[in-house]
């Protein structure tokens, strides 16, 4: 029978392994993210798959806040975040310096995120909206790309931290 690893068995075997070369340099940016709770949670999926950053944009709430950490528990402490009021002018420089931006964004030239093809970005940025309106229009034009995760069911989205976590779980095998 299996026994279940220790909190501290666990932080050996993570910190024991590297997370693929290409994943550690993806950047996350959250643009306008009303909930605190989600917020929390990027950042703990973030800290998970060895995000090299996470970028906070708009009105989207940063740490230090009991509520982002109810969620990150503690991963807040550990992810390389920044906070700019806009999101353009960070986007635009990450164009510079040669990051793919990726819009996940249900559009009409969305990209399935099963049919996504990570080789042919050498940086890639996420970039994830707000929970109702999505990624605002200002900004839609400062993608490279639009990737939507498939879906099946009735309702026709998932919650942004939730669809952080497929799209960097995704990432993950794509780039491993």
């Amino acid at each position: 029978m299996p026994k279940k690893l220790t909190t501290k068995e666990i932080l050996e075997e993570n910190l024991s392994q590297k997370p693929p070369a290409k994943l550690a340099e993806v950047k996350v940016i959250l643009h306008n993210i009303r909930s605190l709770h989600n917020v929390g949670s990027v950042f703990r999926s973030s800290d998970a798959f060895g995000i090299s950053e996470l970028i906070l944009t708009g009105y989207t709430p940063t740490p230090p806040r009991p509520e982002i950490n109810k969620t990150a528990i503690g991963a807040e402490k550990f992810v390389e975040w920044r906070h700019f009021e806009t999101a353009t002018e960070i986007i635009e420089s990450l164009k510079e310096d040669g990051y793919s931006i990726l819009g996940m964004e249900q559009t009409t030239g969305s990209i399935s995120l099963n049919k996504l093809d990570v080789n042919s970005h050498d940086k890639i940025c996420l970039v994830m909206g707000n929970e109702v309106t999505g990624i605002d229009s200002e900004i839609l034009e400062l993608m490279d790309e639009f990737v939507a995760i498939p879906q099946f069911g009735q309702k026709h989205s998932l919650n942004v931290s939730v669809a952080a976590a497929v799209m960097l779980y995704a990432l993950l095998e794509k780039l491993s």
